[in-house]
């Protein structure tokens, strides 16, 4: 038999089992969370192309093209996209990236675009990577390496040697010696800026506006010689001008989108002056020569800076003809 405190403690215990009993049932006729679905697999970003260039010392252009595959995003990156860069040089001294066009910086979209390489004494390498979709397949890069301050056959070479890019043809004048000149361009922010006619002058890179500009070369033929034409924005272009005067603009905000120069037809049998530009959208633009028009393929697109030669055909002896 039970005691009277045996007793009284019973009822607590049974009730502490039932509600315990209530909860179980409670809990097993509870519906069971549903799990959120997987999140699914981002696409993978692949390495689809890559390409090693040799580049011997100088400055030169590379221009790469359309790139194969179709457009994306991929984790916020567009794809295609390509990378242009310069391996580690142990002694610090490798390919510098000095601009790119149309977009700043390492990085190429679809489109391609160009980016101008400064390579040191002794030549250095760059690398072209290009980056698509995993299901992309590999395909042939199209790739133009041509030399900006020297002739255009210099060696650039491409590994594999096969795949090496060809230069794009320019304008060839015939062969004689250099007329040394000097370059006078008024620059946005920068005014009046002299510089020797060697090699490109300006703001190559720096997408500064050239506004005006003069040639005069220094010896074996006078100024007044040669001519300069300007083209300006909305279509307009400036008359011919002679040689030592400024042609274009100052502290009107008129950029040049082009240029023009010639040799006068008394002296044309003698001499010939080639040139390219460099503008802010288009890039380096094809050699042109003798007059030709120098512009972007872009609307009224700044020029930033100037590559010109003046060339004497033939050998001259000395004491030949000169002009002050």
């Amino acid at each position: 038999m039970r005691t009277t405190a045996e007793a009284r403690r019973s009822p607590p215990a049974r009730a502490g089992a039932t509600i315990a009993g209530r909860r179980g049932r409670a809990a097993a006729a509870a519906p069971r969370a549903q799990q959120p679905p997987a999140a699914p697999e981002p696409p993978a970003v692949a390495v689809t192309t890559v390409r090693l260039l040799r580049v011997d010392e100088g400055l030169y252009a590379l221009r790469v093209g359309e790139l194969a595959g179709t457009p994306g995003d991929i984790a916020g990156m567009v794809v295609p996209v390509a990378q242009i860069s310069a391996p580690f040089a142990e002694d610090g001294n490798g390919v510098e990236i000095v601009a790119s066009f149309p977009r700043r910086g390492p990085w190429l979209d679809q489109g391609g675009g160009t980016v101008i390489l400064r390579s040191p004494t002794g030549g250095g390498h760059v690398i072209v990577t290009v980056y698509g979709g995993a299901e992309q397949p590999t395909a042939e890069l199209p790739l133009d390496l041509r030399r900006l301050d020297g002739p255009a056959d210099s060696a650039a070479a491409a590994a594999p040697s096969a795949a090496r890019p060809r230069a794009e043809p320019a304008a060839e004048p015939a062969e004689g010696r250099d007329v040394p000149t000097e370059i006078l361009l008024h620059i946005e922010r920068a005014g009046d800026r002299l510089f020797p006619g060697r090699g490109w002058v300006g703001a190559l890179g720096r997408r500064m506006r050239i506004e005006a500009f003069s040639v005069r070369p220094l010896e074996r033929i006078a100024p007044a010689d040669i001519e300069l034409k300007g083209f300006l924005p909305n279509g307009g272009e400036t008359p011919w001008v002679p040689g030592g005067v400024l042609c274009g603009t100052r502290g009107r905000g008129l950029p040049l989108t082009g240029f023009a120069v010639r040799v006068v037809p008394q002296r044309a049998d003698r001499f010939d002056v080639v040139y390219q530009g460099s503008f802010f959208a288009g890039g380096i633009s094809p050699m042109h020569q003798n007059g030709a028009p120098c512009r972007a393929a872009a609307t009224d697109d700044p020029l930033e800076a100037v590559n010109l030669r003046l060339i004497e055909r033939g050998v001259e002896p000395e004491g030949g003809d000169s002009a002050g």
